[in-house]
């Protein structure tokens, strides 16, 4: 049996590369016989530079830029052998960079100033394209500190965001994202309202892709980007539909398989890839609260949690990778036409 395995990363427990190792380790421990694919994936997020780096080659340089607190961080951006730059983000404004009892308190000041510096970075070396992933901020300024670093760029902008959510509104950025990043209520209002203040974004802001990363996707639009499926560009990179072709199975994965999974990430790319040809897909994720219709009608055919078959969330976030490995031999036990 001929089994894909393509995860995105788990949150900040394990990269896509040490989801698809574990998973694999966990597969093969049940059923040895299988031919395992790897495809660590992303969709514009976190591991962006890394799966396409793995993918492409190229080289991986690195750049001392201002963090999301001003603070100097060190990002690493990819150069492609046809000129083409990957930017990542995340490495540069990441929620990561800031320790979890501290976000509330830097929601409202988080700056993707570090990501301009980035994009400058890349234009100045001469890169025809630019290639921005879009996910997992710890900002919502609206992309403002990426406007003050850059004002124009020679090169072509492309964002490739992992969510279609536009700048404002019930499913923008303040009130999607922001509880995610700290924010309470009263804080996700004023977030809001300086978005919508933000007159250089008015004429993108209803645009899909507008509102993520903080709305940094707004300002990258408002400087002549194009927008494209995060998912839908590592799946091309990555020749993840070559390695559909001949599979019997694909297995992705993700920390949460939620209702923003349904909405242009990466597992619906997966999903859809096996649905064209006829194959099931399986969601192995930290934890799962989309319904099985839901996830029936993206072309998922099961979703199974980590913390669920571990006993408890505590238990999974203790060992990301033993538990994820865990899951995966139970459930190659259930789909394995080799399982022992």
């Amino acid at each position: 049996m001929r089994v894909v395995i393509a995860p995105d990363c788990f949150g900040g427990t394990l990269t896509a590369r040490e989801a698809a190792d574990a998973i694999a380790s966990g597969w093969r421990s049940a059923a040895p016989g299988d031919d395992l694919l790897l495809r660590p994936l992303a969709d514009g997020g976190p591991g962006f530079v890394d799966v396409l780096h793995g993918a492409l080659g190229g080289e991986v340089r690195t750049s001392v830029v201002s963090g999301p607190r001003g603070e100097e961080v060190e990002a690493r951006w990819l150069v492609s052998g046809d000129g083409t730059a990957y930017v990542e983000s995340a490495t540069a404004c990441g929620l990561h960079l800031i320790p979890a009892d501290e976000r509330a308190s830097s929601v409202e000041t988080a700056s993707t100033r570090g990501v301009g510096e980035l994009v400058a970075a890349a234009d100045g070396a001469g890169c025809h394209t630019i290639v921005v992933g879009l996910g997992g901020s710890a900002t919502t300024d609206g992309g403002a500190g990426l406007l003050s670093a850059v004002s124009s760029v020679s090169a072509r902008l492309v964002a490739a965001s992992d969510v279609q959510n536009p700048l404002l509104g019930p499913h923008g950025a303040a009130a999607t994202f922001g509880p995610q990043k700290g924010a309470s209520p009263e804080v996700v209002r004023r977030l809001e309202a300086r978005l919508a203040s933000m007159a250089a974004l008015e004429p993108v802001r209803d645009l899909p892709g507008a509102g993520a990363a903080g709305g940094l996707g707004a300002a990258l639009l408002a400087l002549g980007a194009s927008v494209v499926s995060g998912a839908g560009l590592v799946r091309s990179l990555t020749r993840l539909d070559q390695a559909l072709d001949a599979a019997d199975l694909a297995v992705s994965g993700e920390g949460s398989f939620d209702w923003q999974s349904l909405r242009g990430k990466l597992v619906t790319a997966v999903a859809g890839g096996a649905a064209e040809r006829g194959i099931p897909c399986l969601v192995l994720a930290g934890q799962v609260t989309v319904g099985r219709r839901e996830a029936g009608a993206a072309g998922v055919r099961e979703s199974y949690s980590v913390s669920e078959h571990a006993g408890s969330a505590t238990r999974s976030l203790g060992d990301p990778a033993g538990t994820l490995s865990a899951l995966a031999a139970h459930v190659a036990r259930q789909w394995s036409h080799s399982r022992s």
